[in-house]
């Protein structure tokens, strides 16, 4: 089911999440669903939107859901940078559209998760795909790309 997208200025968003747990997967599978659906509606409206974040539906969990070739749960995610090597890029987010933000990113990462057989896992990921998980994640911690913007001018509408 879509659901409604919690906008830039609602409270919730800067809520941490709690983690899953392996019990919780049968009860979490339809908010799996759930982000499935909004993603793909927001993709439709706004011609944009590869990944979210269950906090962005007011689900207050530790998971992320990519679709770009194929979807991807991410249960539990934690984000490890293999350098120092950062880059400049204008960050979006479903939970603001049409606000473009500058921020500073780390060009590679290695995400470790669980996935929907609680399978332990481990993706490295560079560019925009570290980009875009780093984005995502922050949403767990409460953190959103307009907290990380480089300077007070970094902020453009699309």
């Amino acid at each position: 089911m879509v659901k409604k997208i919690l906008l830039l200025g609602d409270d919730r968003l800067y809520e941490k999440s709690e983690a899953v747990k392996e019990e919780e997967l049968a009860v979490l599978e339809p908010v799996v669903k759930d982000l499935h659906d909004t993603l793909l509606d927001f993709r439709a409206k706004y011609h944009a939107g590869r990944a979210v974040a269950a906090p962005q539906i007011g689900v207050f969990k530790r998971m992320l859901y990519m679709h770009i070739e194929k979807p991807v749960v991410f249960y539990n995610p934690v984000l490890l940078f293999p350098d120092d090597d950062k880059m400049e890029v204008l960050d979006d987010c479903m939970s603001f559209p049409g606000l473009k933000v500058k921020v500073e990113r780390y060009r590679r990462c290695i995400i470790q998760y669980k996935n929907e057989r609680w399978e332990d896992c481990e993706l490295s990921l560079e560019g925009d795909l570290a980009e875009l998980i780093q984005h995502e994640y922050d949403h767990l911690d409460g953190i959103l790309a307009t907290m990380r913007a480089i300077d007070n001018k970094s902020f453009s509408m699309v």
